[in-house]
């Protein structure tokens, strides 16, 4: 029924009609009133008398997502957090039996709760066009620098690793402290060893892979990334400066990362975070994908049209960066102190972090010289017995010894000083 439609203008509306026709015509009050022709008649049955509706008075009834308001109220919309499906994954856990189209009806019927949000500048129209590769024929590349939480609610930044297939769309991500270049290798070795080698990488102008580019557009390559690009076995191909479209499904996974993953969880550390990325990165994985129709995991291993990865001895150079070590008996990696034995002072090694077991290795045999537990914390982690094996301090030159003779010394006028100062005190008397 219509809210414009008052009980008075109503019933004038009727009286005018009888007075013209002698009686109710429904046309000309359909004619008259913003009501349909069954609406009408519905009010022609009670006299043309408006009714409150059926359903005023009576207590809602508890839904599946009832139970949840509370939670989704103070954990998610009051904070500005407004995704439907990191919500529905997260009260899923908890019990919920609903689906997710009443976790997006309950958001929309509850906008007062989510924060104002400030107003972002007109985007720029997309210049990009959409195109298609083969089978094992390209992976993109890139960067993405993240803030997470710990159960304390202290906010560390971070930096993201993110790789897709761009035939089937496979994610992979991880996390580092930072967006070094050796950091860029481990990221790539341990994604060609869940993906596989594809034939060309696509990624951006970052230093750590190009340094400049000549007057023909010809990309320099750094010298350290042209290395390992010919050893793995792979071509790199750059994107044009300044334009993310080219490698949109990349920038999407980041975008998604920030937006999904991220969103509503807490970390301990980076080992907890990239346990965590795994088994997200899993489920996604094995989940259909819209856009191509397709479940990654089962259309990205039915290829084989990847090559393998060198032995690991090749590799060990990129997955364990050289570090110098300190005169006081430290190596300094992922900004924190490690202790080794004071023997090996002022030497090189290589360092190697797999999860929480750091391991100190030798730069050439690769040999093992010690192991340390990861606990992340800022103060150095030393060493058992890590000066106690102090080596003793030897004369760079061989020592002589000669005999010295020297003589007696004539002590027998030692008090005479004395006897002239007192003669001369008794003349002065």
């Amino acid at each position: 029924m219509s809210q414009d439609v008052t009980q008075d203008i109503l019933t004038q509306a009727v009286e005018e009609v009888i007075a013209m026709f002698g009686k109710v015509v429904l046309a000309e009050l359909e004619r008259r009133l913003p009501l349909s022709r069954q609406q009408l008649r519905r009010l022609q049955k009670h006299g043309f008398k408006l009714l409150p509706n059926g359903n005023s008075g009576k207590k809602k009834t508890a839904t599946k997502i009832s139970p949840f308001s509370g939670f989704i109220n103070s954990e998610y919309l009051a904070q500005g957090i407004t995704n439907s499906s990191v919500i529905f994954d997260t009260i899923r856990k908890k019990g919920y039996k609903g689906g997710l189209t009443a976790v997006k009806d309950y958001i929309s019927s509850h906008q007062d709760l989510i924060p104002a949000r400030r107003t972002l500048a007109v985007s720029t129209p997309n210049r990009g066009r959409r195109y298609e590769t083969g089978p094992g024929e390209m992976f993109q590349m890139d960067w993405g620098f993240v803030n997470v939480c710990d159960e304390f609610g202290n906010s560390w930044k971070c930096a993201c690793f993110a790789m897709v297939c761009h035939h089937c769309g496979l994610r992979y991500v991880e996390f580092f402290p930072s967006a070094r270049q050796e950091n860029l290798f481990i990221g790539m070795v341990h994604a060609f060893m869940v993906m596989g080698v594809p034939k060309t990488v696509l990624t951006d102008n970052m230093k750590s892979i190009v340094v400049k580019r000549l007057v023909d557009r010809t990309p320099v390559w750094n010298k350290e990334y042209e290395a390992f690009q010919s050893l793995i076995g792979f071509r790199t191909k750059l994107c044009k400066i300044a334009h993310p479209f080219t490698k949109g499904a990349v920038e999407r996974l980041v975008r998604y990362v920030k937006e999904n993953f991220i969103v509503g969880r807490t970390f301990i550390n980076i080992t907890d975070l990239n346990h965590a990325a795994r088994t997200w990165c899993y489920e996604k994985n094995s989940a259909i994908t819209r856009s191509r129709d397709v479940v990654p995991m089962e259309q990205h291993y039915k290829q084989e049209t990847f090559s393998a990865l060198p032995d690991g001895g090749r590799l060990v150079p990129y997955l364990a960066p050289m570090r110098k070590i300190s005169w006081d008996g430290y190596v300094y990696y992922e900004n924190r102190l490690y202790g080794v034995p004071l023997t090996h002072s002022g030497k090189t090694v290589r360092v190697q972090r797999t999860g929480d077991v750091l391991r100190i290795l030798s730069p050439e045999t690769h040999d093992e010289i010690y192991t340390h537990r990861v606990n992340w914390s800022r103060k150095p982690n030393n060493c058992i017995g890590q000066w106690s094996t102090e080596p003793e301090e030897h004369p760079t030159q061989r020592t002589t010894s000669t005999l010295v003779h020297v003589p007696p010394k004539d002590t027998s006028k030692r008090f005479e000083r004395f006897a002239i100062l007192k003669e001369d005190s008794f003349n002065d008397k």
